[in-house]
């Protein structure tokens, strides 16, 4: 089974990879897809909106007489990592909550 993905779990996911160090799309499609499925031509768009959004910048290396784009995480996208992850924290526990065992939940409204 898998679940849908929604364009901010895919952003957070992004830019989480980036705050561990700049990297070229590949690379960054193949980390990302460790933990969700997506194809690299669905990573590029949002790339693209990241870096629209101010989440991202670009520069360009040379490599094997080519040059590879590469992508690093802004101080405006590192804003909206730390966002994502208390979003994601607080919907993971709202999720883990009701999908526990009835008699592993506690007896709060969560």
């Amino acid at each position: 089974m898998t679940f849908q993905l929604g364009s901010a779990l895919l952003d957070a996911c992004v830019l989480a990879v980036l705050s561990r160090g700049d990297t070229y799309g590949y690379v960054l499609t193949q980390q990302v897809r460790a933990v969700i499925e997506v194809s690299e031509s669905a990573l590029y768009p949002v790339l693209r909106r990241l870096q629209k959004d101010g989440c991202l910048s670009t520069y360009d290396q040379p490599y094997q007489g080519r040059n590879r784009r590469y992508y690093r995480i802004t101080e405006r996208g590192k804003d909206c990592l730390r966002s994502y992850r208390a979003q994601w924290q607080t919907y993971k526990e709202r999720v883990d909550w009701i999908l526990s065992p009835e008699e592993g939940r506690e007896n709060d409204e969560g």
